[in-house]
């Protein structure tokens, strides 16, 4: 394991990708040993009076969008919440609410304690290179008596990788309630799109800088099965966003759920469903 900072940044510039994730993956096991956890999620809109979808099968409802005001957003949590029957509900990306708390003039705390109030468990995202104040803002999401599901990228900045993991590093030793931290950008440049090997890069890196960061996660939507088991392999252990549906056109082994467990045992691991709260389920 690379045990100086020296070590890191030799790492960080290596093309080694081999060694890189070898080092990752053993960091990961250490941690988490055989187990990667995923999470179904059933995505609502932000938007007050709208449905409200509650699949059996959800271990979170994400209200997602941004929201119009202040009392737009408190309403919308307080009628997901109303339904749902004991499922964490998470919502909003933090740095859309703290732009909302600015064109409110009120203190984000202030927002954050009402959506509390109102039933929202969870903060679904915190964009790192969106906020303002990152570490403020993430101890008003902790101090409002609300937990953070992820940390994330919107899209990569323009720093070297240690630098910028570094940054992320120095908030969580700072706040310490960071849980998981997803490295693979949110948005990407069309002109230029990352590649396969920089994407296992930054997850592999991500484990190995983020000592104190317990989950590295890879949302299975947004980058889907093939990548999601290869970061499996190189220090990822939590899959997001995994789909509610149940159907199985194919038979029951072609069922979503089933395929994300396939997909986790092929990587070599065992599948560990939980909800939002972080809770493993039985089932």
């Amino acid at each position: 394991m690379p045990s100086t900072e020296t070590d890191l940044d030799a790492l960080a510039a290596s093309h080694d990708i081999i060694t890189i994730g070898m080092l990752a993956d053993e960091a990961r096991k250490a941690r988490h040993g055989a187990t990667t956890t995923f999470v179904r999620v059933a995505d609502v809109s932000a938007e007050p009076g709208q449905p409200v979808p509650v699949p059996p099968a959800a271990g979170e409802l994400r209200i997602i969008g941004t929201p119009g005001s202040r009392g737009a957003a408190v309403a919308r949590a307080a009628e997901v919440a109303a339904v749902a029957a004991g499922i964490p509900v998470s919502g909003y990306s933090l740095s859309d609410l703290e732009r909302l708390a600015a064109v409110e003039k009120i203190t984000l705390r202030a927002l954050l304690e009402e959506l509390s109030a109102a039933g929202l468990e969870l903060v679904a995202e915190a964009p790192f290179d969106l906020l303002q104040d990152p570490r403020r803002c993430i101890e008003e999401v902790n101090i409002s008596g609300m937990a953070l599901a992820r940390l994330t990228v919107s899209k990569w900045p323009d720093v070297d990788t240690p630098v910028f993991l570094r940054q992320v590093a120095q908030v969580q030793y700072q706040v310490a309630v960071i849980r998981s931290f997803a490295p693979l950008p949110r948005r990407t440049n069309p002109v230029a799109p990352t590649t396969g090997y920089d994407d296992v890069k930054k997850v592999a890196l991500a484990r190995l800088f983020l000592e104190d960061v317990a989950s590295i996660q890879v949302d299975w939507s947004l980058y889907g099965p093939k990548l999601a088991q290869v970061a499996l392999t190189v220090g990822a252990d939590d899959l997001d966003a995994v789909s509610v549906s149940d159907e199985a056109p194919d038979g029951p082994r072609r069922s979503p759920l089933e395929d994300v467990r396939r997909n986790i045992r092929a990587a070599g691991f065992e599948p560990a469903e939980r909800n939002g709260r972080r809770e493993i389920l039985a089932r």
